[in-house]
This record gives C-alpha cells, structure tokens and sequence, in this order.
C-alpha cells in the first residue's frame, strides 16, 4: 500500500498540535485544562493564551487526529477482520498500560475500544454519502449529550472544574510522588474516562472515525480533488470554525466560566467548530501541498506522523520525567507551558528524522506490527474485504 504522502504530514501536524493542549494537563491541575477561572478569574496574559488556544487548537487536533484514525481504518478493510481487530485490540492494551502507568490523559483505549466497534460499521455501510452522514448524525448525537449533562448536573462544581487548595497539594503529591497512591488516582481517572466514554465521547469519536472513512473513499483525504478546492474550502471552514469558537469564547468570559454554562452549554459550539476548523487546516495542507512538500520542515513533519504512536507516548515520557519526576507540576502559567512544547517539537522531529534513515517504521509501530501478526493466523486475505466500498 502506497503512503499518501500529505496525509502523513497532516498526521504529523495533528500529533504536534495536541501537544498545545496536553501540555496544561501535564503541567497543571486537571481544573485548568477546561476553565481557565480554576483558580479564579484569570489574568489578562492567561486569558489570552486560553484563548487563543480555544480559538485555534481545542479540540482541534484531536478531532482531526480522530478522522485520520477512521480513514486509516477504511484503508485497513482489505487485510480482514483478524488482522484489524488484533490490531485494535494491541492499542487497548497500550492505551491501558498507558493510562494506568504513565499518564490518565491517554486517548489510545477511546480509540482502541470504539475501533473495534466503529470498523464494522465502516465495513457495512455500503455508500459514501450513507457512511457520511451516519457520521455525522452520531457525532450530533454526542454532542447533544453535553446538553443534557449540563441540565442533569447541579449548580455547584466539581474539584475537577472549581478545584481547592487541598485537591491542588493532594493532585501535586500523587504526581511527584508517584507510586501506588499514583497509579491508584490514575486508575480512578481511567474509570471516570470510561463512563465519558459510553455516555458522551464515544458518540462523537465514533461519528468522527465514520466521516474520516467516508472522505478517504470519495477520494478527499487522498489529495485528488483540485488544488483550488482544498484552498477555497480550507478557508472557508476555518474562518467559520474560528468564528463559532469565539462567539463561545466572549460568552464564556461573559458567564465568568459559570459550571453549567462554561463546562457543558458552552462546550456545544466548540464541538461543532471543531470538525470544521480540523478539515479545513487539512484542506489547506492539501491545497497548498506542492509548495509545502518543497521545505525541509515538511518533510520532518511528515516523519512525526509516519511515527505518530512512537511520537505521542515519547510526548507522554518527555512531560512526565519533567513535570512528575523533576517535581516543576504546577509551577508555571499557560504561556510558560507553552514555551516549553517546541522544546518538545524539536526532540519529536529530530528523532522521527534520524530513526526513520535506518528503520522503515517508528519503534512503537513496528513493535505493533509484530504483535497483530502474532493474533493472526497467516492466510489469504478474508472475504469480507469486499465491503471494502
């Protein structure tokens, strides 16, 4: 199977970018992933940084890493059912064994568990528009139980949105400390992710994987639709992406990042941004891919994404000795933290570079590999890849 070159850049871009955000989980309090009020209203820098994080970066690259994970399952269908769900089923063992050991802001169990059953789908539904908007409808779905979350919960918050004094030096202690009592507030985590994810994520990370698949059969996510397409289409999404995010931006701010309306009404519209301003950075790559391919940061890019598990448990290992290991959790603001991710980028490009002279595949993925091939019997490729559509 021939790569498509501008998808592993896009990948690439993807993995990169979700470090923007992972760094606040990393390197602060879980209260100030979502509310930059967690300790009160913020400063006018840490508004800033939040906001323009919301603006161009919240569940941004995420969103798209999910669609490029759903397309490369619509690419997986010819090697058969045995061979696709040993290798889900490989990536919710890492994605626990991640979880539980390294760090609770692990998304390869989500993408491992609704794999396994979101392949299928892809698999049976025959026509692209069909499988489209199916995707669609669940990832509505999904975000209209953000909704009904937020008419159930009461008007008082959590310690994981408004969190206190003792919830701060208790969350430092298990992190720099590590441990059982570490591993025993991670697995709790994990448990809480679960439940989000039968109630509410999954819908939307399932829709998202469905409209992935559908854009890689129609020929989107390949590059073969006319340059001028990508651009006009590029942004047009974004700029109506961006402009849905900050409406919800200024309302946030205007409820002072209120429980009910900042942590579940407020979300809505960044939902619903977020597949738009995610495909349109995406068209934009493949609009402007003639020139981009010619820069040699591209061609880094794309070996990010080539590597891209092999590069977001390194991101994992870089934050945790940092932040957990060397004790710096919660010691700086939003924009330090940021400082802090090219640091990151540069260990990220600069190994994907070198490893790939030598080797054809990232550590991680050949290791991977071989694990898949260990759950399956070797033969013929299985009847049902016809559903391949």
């Amino acid at each position: 199977m021939s790569r498509i070159l501008p998808l592993d850049f896009i990948r690439g871009l993807a993995i990169l970018g979700i470090l923007l955000l992972n760094i606040t989980a990393f390197g602060l309090p879980k209260a100030a992933y979502l509310n930059p009020a967690w300790q009160g209203l913020p400063s006018t820098r840490d508004f800033l940084v939040w906001a323009a994080m919301d603006l161009f970066a919240q569940a941004k690259f995420l969103t798209l890493f999910a669609i490029l994970f759903g397309a490369g399952l619509q690419l997986l269908l010819p090697r058969g059912k045995r061979w696709i769900q040993s290798r889900l089923s490989w990536l919710v063992i890492f994605g626990f064994l991640h979880a539980l050991l390294l760090w609770e802001g692990d998304i390869l169990l989500a993408y491992g568990l609704t794999g396994l059953v979101t392949w299928r789908m892809i698999r049976d539904v025959p026509g692209t528009k069909q499988l489209f908007n199916t995707g669609l409808m669940l990832y509505l779905i999904g975000s209209a139980v953000l909704i009904i979350l937020g008419m159930a919960s009461g008007p008082n918050p959590n310690s994981s949105w408004l969190a206190g004094a003792a919830d701060v030096q208790y969350e430092t202690f298990w992190r720099t400390q590590g441990g059982w009592e570490a591993m025993a507030n991670r697995l709790d985590m994990l448990g809480s992710a679960l439940m989000a994810l039968m109630a509410q994520y999954g819908w939307q990370l399932a829709g998202l994987m469905m409209v992935g698949a559908a854009l890689m059969r129609s020929g989107w996510l390949r590059g073969t639709w006319s340059l001028q397409h990508y651009r006009r289409t590029g942004v047009m999404l974004v700029l109506i992406g961006m402009l849905i995010e900050a409406i919800s931006i200024a309302l946030q701010w205007h409820v002072k990042w209120e429980f009910r309306w900042a942590g579940f009404f407020l979300q809505v519209p960044r939902e619903l941004s977020a597949p738009l301003q995610s495909l349109g950075y995406a068209a934009l790559c493949f609009g402007w891919w003639p020139q981009l391919q010619r820069f040699r940061l591209t061609l880094m890019v794309s070996a990010v994404g080539r590597m891209a598990l092999s590069n977001y448990l390194l991101q994992t290992l870089i934050c945790t000795t940092l932040f957990n290991h060397f004790a710096l959790f919660n010691h700086f603001d939003r924009l330090q933290l940021l400082l802090i991710v090219p640091l990151v980028w540069a260990v990220n490009l600069l190994f994907s570079l070198f490893w790939l002279r030598i080797f054809r595949q990232g550590p991680v993925e050949a290791v991977w590999r071989q694990l898949t091939g260990w759950g399956v019997e070797k033969k013929p490729v299985e009847d049902d890849a016809h559903h391949k559509g």
